[in-house]
């Protein structure tokens, strides 16, 4: 009888196990089991569905947990969020964008997630209402045909000696992060004078959108661009465009964070999906999905695209909603004066 008990006992062990065996770190098997019994995960984001769905396939691969994937741009999703929040429909768990931090703390929920050990402090907010997922670093862009640069500019007081590159040069619509970072190096003065004398004597041209600006400078539209995102260009460039990027001080860096709902339909699908995106796994799919990673132990693609920035002062910004409004006039008024 005894032996019987233990022949049983050794079976359901090895029948259990595999599945023990593969229940990723991340996910803690009692999240895990009741987050399975809540269903499917609905993620607003706006990241690109070529980029995010095979990310995500492989949350669902690990855990058997569907995801309804939505994806808009930034402002679309902040209204839809701040609509369901009004009329109490929620449906959304878990938000990934770029301003998050502009939305009211309603709707960002605390959360201490395990994997967010793993962050630098300037990649998590202190009391948990959101984490980064990924960083797009700001940095000057050229078309490497039409510029030869043996000594890059370190700065944009350097950047304005190149008198060659006027009506060459190109600049994202709203790349307002970009001139408070400015204002933020130099101080109020002296940066808003150095971006006067940017607009009124290169007139950059606005694009609308970092891809389109690193489509356009790659193809020779523009000869360079003062501020884009360094893994576009990089993802340009893998595609043999003749373009590249250097550091210059400042970059700016726009983080694309996650968030989870207060009333998420699913909230422990919510709280496993938004640990998976801070995770080693995790991050390392945004990396080979062409984004930059949050975390020190996943090297980017390329592995030196950070590293290429140098010894440069980098700066993470985040906006309020009157912060946001503030700088964006700001910025549209540069425009408008050249």
């Amino acid at each position: 009888m005894i032996a019987k008990a233990a022949r049983l006992m050794f079976i359901t062990a090895v029948s259990v196990s595999p599945a023990l065996a593969q229940s990723p770190s991340w996910a803690p098997a009692d999240i895990l089991a009741a987050a399975k019994a809540e269903g499917p995960v609905t993620v607003y984001s706006s990241v690109n569905e070529q980029e995010a769905l095979p990310l995500w396939k492989v949350f669902e691969d690990a855990t058997g947990i569907k995801v309804n994937y939505i994806r808009g741009n930034d402002s679309a999703l902040t209204s839809k969020v701040l609509i369901e929040a009004r009329t109490g429909q929620q449906s959304w768990d878990a938000l990934v964008t770029t301003n998050v931090t502009r939305m009211p703390p309603q709707v960002r929920l605390k959360l201490d997630l395990p994997e967010a050990k793993a962050l630098d402090a300037k990649f998590r907010d202190p009391n948990g209402a959101w984490y980064a997922v990924y960083a797009n670093y700001n940095a000057p862009a050229y078309n490497t045909n039409s510029v030869k640069l043996d000594k890059p500019p370190r700065n944009l007081e350097e950047f304005l000696t190149h008198k060659e590159w006027i009506g060459h040069v190109g600049i994202d619509a709203l790349e307002f992060p970009w001139v408070r970072g400015i204002v933020e190096f130099y101080g109020e003065d002296k940066g808003m004078t150095l971006l006067k004398q940017l607009f009124d004597e290169f007139r950059p041209s606005p694009v609308d959108g970092h891809l389109a600006l690193a489509r356009a400078t790659s193809a020779g539209e523009y000869w360079v661009t003062p501020s884009n995102y360094v893994n576009l260009v990089n993802n340009v460039k893998s595609t043999g465009g003749p373009t590249d990027y250097w550091g210059a001080d400042p970059v700016v860096v726009n983080l694309g964070q996650v968030v989870v709902n207060p009333k998420a339909p699913h909230p422990k699908s919510a709280w496993l999906a938004a640990n998976f995106l801070l995770s080693k796994e995790g991050q390392t799919g945004v990396s080979r999905q062409g984004r930059l990673p949050v975390r020190a132990d996943v090297a980017p693609v390329p592995v030196d695209a950070i590293a290429k920035l140098g010894d440069v002062k980098v700066i993470p910004l985040e906006f309020t909603p009157e912060e946001e409004k503030s700088w964006q006039k700001r910025y549209q008024d540069l425009l408008r004066g050249h």
